[in-house]
């Protein structure tokens, strides 16, 4: 790694040693902070905090549209997310517009080059001193008379512009390698997802005769299955809350309790069996309301808001109203059940067509379906597709460390280059050997 001839204390303990030609500027000086009103030109492109991807500066297209007042900015000004800094939003206007919300924006002074004070403020040194200075607990803030009072190793301008290039080159090779990452994590999600539907759908044995279903998302299925709906194979529950109104019914609450704060556990749908819940409820209060505490074993799929997850109750709980839950007969194993739903995406997309409130009501619900092999074969599909699902996510796994891998090598990359740790004029390379092996 080339380090530069010489090095200086920056008088600054967050910065400490910097080269000895460059120099050391409050960020009020490097830029000011503008609160210009918006032109009519200028409204045409907005930009919120969601537009922002963290860690990078990218722009997000949301298609929201956003009211209230915002402060115009002008080609080339930075702007620095002040709600939540952890969050290294940081954005570099590509020409003129509005910023709405809780963005500071930055008009450059002389001498400074906004693509280098953008890689400047969004290192992750800069980021953590900014946080560390924030008030308010739910809404943490930073104030601009502490953000731009802090010193930043500022080179001359020419030797910025250099290792911004340098920058924009090196971080754009490492987001390439994440892109393709992330496409190869999607393409094997889609491959899993197509495993559970074409096992739970045709079966393990490909040369087996086929009759059709008579539903198109289920296709073809092996002659000697049936197409049932699901309610003649499994009990329908849906949950209930308790209500609000009466403390005593949330008093000694000791009975898990699954709700739509809980989904997350199914999400990816890595997780098949749930046995903790964030809420608890008591006796009482399923007394008192429509719920009732279902059996471990009970398949539940989750039916407003967070539409089609699903999972199987690992334990005795409840549910809230936003679950379709069935407690399966002898004919139908739960775990065979839940594979089915979760091949059941396409189906649960036509249901939602066209509603307002993205709902699975429960008419629907008891009018669904399931391919339906003997129990023996049930349990062979079941078991075969949790070993080839165990193999598939066993390599989206090491996909996706590379991703944080590589994610940390691009803001380390900018930390040692805005600080002077490593000397690039010379269009010194990035550690490719490092990236190579986190790229295997």
């Amino acid at each position: 790694m080339n380090r530069y001839p010489s090095y200086r204390d920056s008088g600054i303990d967050w910065v400490g040693d910097i080269p000895g030609h460059w120099d050391v500027l409050k960020l009020k000086y490097a830029a000011r902070l503008t609160n210009e009103e918006p032109g009519d030109e200028q409204v045409g492109f907005q930009i919120a905090l969601e537009n922002i991807e963290s860690k990078t500066g990218r722009y997000l297209r949301t298609g929201s549209e956003y009211e209230g007042a915002g402060c115009g900015f002008r080609t080339g000004d930075v702007l620095f997310n002040k709600l939540r800094p952890y969050l290294s939003k940081v954005y570099e206007a590509p020409r003129d517009g509005v910023s709405v919300g809780e963005l500071l924006v930055l008009r450059l002074e002389r001498n400074v080059d906004s693509r280098f004070l953008f890689y400047r403020l969004l290192s992750e040194d800069f980021i953590s001193v900014v946080d560390g200075s924030t008030y308010g607990a739910k809404m943490p803030r930073a104030n601009w008379d502490f953000v731009g009072g802090l010193g930043i190793p500022i080179p001359p301008l020419d030797e910025q512009r250099r290792l911004a290039a340098y920058l924009d080159r090196k971080t754009g090779e490492i987001d390439t390698l994440i892109r393709k990452k992330q496409a190869l994590i999607a393409l094997l999600r889609e491959q899993r997802t197509a495993l559970i539907h074409r096992a739970v759908t045709k079966g393990l044995d490909p040369a087996t005769p086929m009759k059709d279903s008579g539903f198109e998302w289920i296709g073809g299925i092996p002659r000697h299955w049936s197409a049932p709906k699901i309610k003649f194979m499994a009990r329908v529950e849906s949950g209930h809350t308790p209500s609000r109104k009466h403390p005593e019914y949330w008093e000694d609450c000791h009975l898990p309790w699954f709700t739509l704060g809980d989904v997350w556990q199914i999400r990816d749908e890595r997780t098949t069996t749930v046995s903790q819940t964030k809420e608890m409820v008591s006796e009482v209060g399923l007394a008192h309301s429509s719920a009732r505490l279902l059996p471990a074993g009970t398949v539940i799929l989750s039916r407003t808001a967070s539409v089609g997850f699903s999972g199987v109750l690992g334990v005795d709980m409840a549910t809230s109203q936003d679950f379709v839950c069935w407690i399966a007969g002898p004919a139908i194993r739960p775990m065979f059940l839940l594979y089915v739903l979760r091949a059941m995406k396409g189906e649960f997309r036509r249901l939602l067509m066209g509603s307002t409130h993205k709902t699975i009501y429960m008419p629907d619900a008891y009018e669904l379906v399931t391919p339906l092999p003997p129990v023996e074969e049930q349990d062979e599909i079941v078991a075969r597709v949790e070993r080839d699902a165990r193999r598939i996510d066993g390599i989206i796994d090491r996909e996706m460390r590379s991703v944080d891998l590589l994610g940390e090598l691009r803001a380390s990359l900018i930390s040692e280059v805005v600080t002077g740790k490593i000397d690039v004029r010379s269009q010194m390379p990035a550690p490719d050997a490092y990236v190579q092996v986190v790229a295997a």
